[in-house]
């Protein structure tokens, strides 16, 4: 990242970091990249999973369930939403609801309704029987969880979720569940129930088109910044993740008007990404569970997944994307 910027500390070139982590405000993940990469980061060159929500702007009057953990109050306020309610404060007011754990079991009657017109997932969270039980209580009785289920209310009310990454890299060994593995607990559980499918009026966060478009627009905000009089003609994505850094970067014939001529995706070894393993040439085999990790409403196209480029780190995608572009820092 110092090839990056120049002696001032100011980047040569637009930067956007597109994280599915959905756990802390911008401001919180700009300093921790500060201080990991040892070059100031602003919060306008982060985006978050949940970044996008600040354009659905028709939820944002709306009492809605928040899931997932860290400072889920501020995250949702500082999107816009005006009356965000979390698994917790559901719980309390509805304490007979959540009886897996024994010793939570409550020995306290509940203490009034709460309504909710939507749900939003922000990330993993912790208790996952107590979030996948309130979810499914909100989603089976239109917002009154204290009521019986009615199987009839279908299309359930609205659910916006963030991030759908399977499996992520830290410093284990192997991968470790992401919450997109909690989406098909909740998508699982509700079909088995119901027999009908979980319906999502948003998925937001990589490799969703909204979120591309969105980092896209962050790039260009940052070039009329530095008044640059030229368009922007090739994006660069850099990432560890087939199913979310490579397929959402090959949505370019799909990306709004105004956008960049090409996007070209850069595949690094330090993560998810296994230069071991292919996948099949045989897409009709069983590849939904052996290969394809990506999110159930997303269909499965191997051309989606096929890397522009493939280096070893971050390190040799920058000296790529300079060699690419005749750019001498």
């Amino acid at each position: 990242f110092q090839k990056l910027v120049n002696s001032r500390g100011q980047f040569l070139v637009p930067v956007v970091f597109v994280t599915n982590a959905g756990n802390c405000l911008r401001q919180k993940k700009a300093d921790q990249l500060s201080h990991l990469l040892g070059v100031p980061i602003s919060q306008d060159q982060v985006m978050m999973s949940h970044s996008p929500l600040r354009m659905f702007k028709r939820y944002h009057e709306k009492c809605v369930l928040v899931s997932g953990q860290g400072p889920l109050l501020d995250i949702a306020q500082d999107l816009g939403f005006c009356q965000p309610i979390t698994i917790e404060t559901l719980r309390e007011k509805h304490p007979l609801l959540d009886v897996v754990d024994h010793d939570r079991r409550p020995n306290v009657l509940p203490c009034g309704f709460e309504v909710s017109e939507a749900v939003v997932l922000f990330g993993e969270p912790v208790r996952w029987e107590t979030n996948l039980q309130l979810i499914i209580d909100v989603l089976l009785t239109s917002g009154y969880p204290g009521n019986p289920y009615h199987h009839e209310n279908y299309p359930h009310i609205p659910v916006l979720a963030c991030n759908m990454d399977l499996m992520w890299v830290a410093e284990a060994q192997s991968p470790r569940f992401g919450h997109g593995t909690f989406m098909v607990c909740l998508e699982n559980i509700y079909k088995k129930i119901t027999g009908k499918d979980l319906k999502y009026e948003a998925l937001v966060g990589k490799p969703s088109k909204l979120t591309y478009q969105y980092a896209e627009y962050l790039i260009r905000a940052q070039a009329a910044e530095r008044q640059w009089k030229q368009p922007i003609q090739t994006l660069y994505a850099v990432g560890d993740n087939l199913m979310t850094d490579v397929y959402g970067n090959s949505w370019e014939t799909e990306l709004a008007p105004a956008a960049a001529a090409h996007c070209r995706s850069v595949l690094v070894c330090t993560g998810v990404y296994n230069p071991h393993t292919e996948v099949p040439l045989d897409t009709r085999e069983s590849i939904t569970e052996t290969v394809f990790h990506g999110h159930r409403d997303f269909r499965f196209d191997p051309d989606l997944v096929e890397p522009d480029h493939i280096v070893p780190d971050v390190d040799a995608a920058v000296d790529l994307v300079f060699q690419l572009e005749s750019f001498a820092p």
